[in-house]
């Protein structure tokens, strides 16, 4: 009987943390996973969840993990911001994540205008944007949001959760806020005078 004793549990018996169960399962998953469905898999309440998701974002603020929420869609595991250069370089992709100049202009055009039509973007940064439109929809950083009332009604644009998501934001009032050009020649010209 004695030798029984000294027998280790099967790996079912051990228990784990809720945090731990939330973190496989976060693993796992290729996309975000919605809180609710995180409580119907535990079997236990959206606040629960809740506190073991607070638990996970402390234990993994020490390592090379973070917890991302994006609004409407739920929360996923992703690599720490501060290796994302180390995580490109490892996987190759240095090349292939920079957007241009333009690619920025028309994206943060859209983001903070959204929804916006194409004429409108064009006439923002003044000159025509089909093909800057065309790249970011390819890329899956903006999406089609509608159609605008009005003649020929144009196509309408908002941003993605894909871009959310490479931009490491919850939410679209997590964005900067926005500094005017008169604004910012505002300021200089005080600090000039004073």
């Amino acid at each position: 009987m004695s030798e029984l004793q000294n027998i280790p549990a099967p790996e079912s018996a051990i228990e784990l943390s809720l945090a731990a169960k939330i973190e496989a399962m976060l693993f796992v998953s290729a996309e975000p996973v919605a809180v609710a469905q995180l409580a119907a898999a535990l079997e236990v309440t959206a606040s629960v969840v809740e506190k073991g998701l607070k638990e996970l974002e402390e234990l993994l603020a020490k390592r090379g993990l973070r917890l991302q929420r994006n609004a409407g869609r739920g929360v996923q595991m992703t690599t720490a911001p501060e290796i994302a250069s180390l995580v490109e370089k490892f996987l190759g992709l240095e090349a292939v994540t920079h957007l241009s100049r333009a690619a920025l202009e028309t994206l943060a055009i859209i983001a903070y205008q959204q929804p916006c039509t194409r004429p409108h973007v064009d006439s923002v940064r003044g000159v025509n944007s089909d093909g800057m439109m065309k790249s970011l929809l390819s890329k899956g950083l903006i999406q089609e949001a509608g159609r605008a009332e009005g003649p020929g009604r144009p196509i309408l644009y908002s941003t993605s959760p894909e871009f959310l998501q490479h931009f490491g934001l919850s939410s679209i009032v997590e964005l900067p806020p926005l500094v005017l050009q008169t604004e910012v020649e505002s300021e200089h010209n005080d600090l000039l005078k004073g």
